[in-house]
């Protein structure tokens, strides 16, 4: 059976939409499924929708779960991974811009036997220049820090049941779903896909949760920003060194040192590039703090399931 991860956060007028659009994939071709929606602490009619489908639908297995509160996109997939039942797992946006017919090529590739299929984007569908930069500019960051070809990345994928038992013994509370499923290995391909349009509402995803998205991300999943700041103080170091050579051949030759205003600036920079540093090394150590405490990642405050 194929189970299909669908994270729901504020998708009151998508949810039926997604079912019935995933249903008229994967009915013809006689593939079972079950359809594991993830309320996400919404605040809209979201999980009465999901309720209602559980109640309702009698040719698809319905699985709801709804958080205590909002606990973000990366708690959504794993509460949904950790209670799926299917012997192969896909996470897919339930908007639809991931395309439900793409599960198609993917199940096939999985009979074959890859246990990882990566949803990549062919193309980004419409988006705004604000966002578009941001994301390139992320993806640029993460690919450099980490070695992995993030640039098309998407949480469009597939994982074979053993994938999924490893990923959700995983003991980190920090996670970042697309990466890390690359990084646990497995047989794994590539299919591509167009990003569709939302079937209705907007995306749920401001400026400021995309920045705190992206450096949550960078930080849980590399050491990157801590090599930077070593590297600025190589850098420095050389600096200082170099001008160090300076200041004493000027004495030497008996000429006054000069350039107030440079030490100033000099000053200002060093005191800056000091605080930047701090504030990246109290952000790791917030991270440390958190993974310690051993919160659970979510709270699961509900759960419907139909009887198909």
């Amino acid at each position: 059976m194929l189970s299909i991860i669908l994270p729901t956060y504020n998708e009151e007028g998508n949810i039926e939409n997604a079912y019935q659009r995933i249903k008229d994939v994967l009915t013809p071709k006689g593939i079972a499924f079950e359809l594991v929606f993830v309320n996400d602490g919404s605040k809209d009619r979201s999980f009465e929708v999901i309720r209602h489908l559980a109640d309702t639908v009698t040719d698809a297995q319905i699985l709801g779960l709804s958080f205590s509160r909002n606990f973000g996109k990366e708690a959504a997939i794993f509460a949904g991974l950790s209670h799926a039942t299917g012997d192969v797992c896909a996470v897919m946006d339930c908007d639809m811009q991931h395309p439900p017919e793409t599960l198609l090529e993917m199940y096939e590739l999985w009979q074959q036997g890859f246990e990882i299929i990566e949803g990549v984007k062919r193309s980004r569908g419409k988006e705004n220049l604000l966002y578009k930069g941001f994301a390139k500019l992320f993806y640029k960051l993460i690919s450099a820090s980490t070695g992995i070809d993030m640039y098309r990345s998407s949480d469009f994928k597939m994982l074979d049941r053993k994938v999924v038992d490893e990923y959700v013994k995983l003991p980190e509370r920090n996670i970042f779903f697309r990466a890390l499923s690359s990084w646990l290995g497995y047989k794994s391909a590539v299919v591509e896909f167009d990003v569709k349009e939302r079937n209705s509402g907007t995306t749920k995803w401001s400026v400021k949760s995309l920045i705190k998205y992206a450096v949550g991300s960078i930080c849980s999943f590399t050491t990157a920003p801590m090599q930077l700041i070593t590297l600025s103080g190589i850098l420095f170091f050389v600096f200082a060194v170099i001008l160090g050579i300076q200041s004493f051949a000027k004495w030497v030759m008996g000429k006054a040192l000069e350039g107030f205003t440079t030490v100033i600036l000099l000053l200002l920079i060093t005191g800056s590039l000091i605080m930047i540093s701090l504030g990246i090394i109290g952000y790791y150590l917030a991270r440390i703090y958190e993974e310690i405490k051993g919160r659970p990642r979510c709270i699961v405050d509900e759960v419907v399931r139909n009887t198909k």
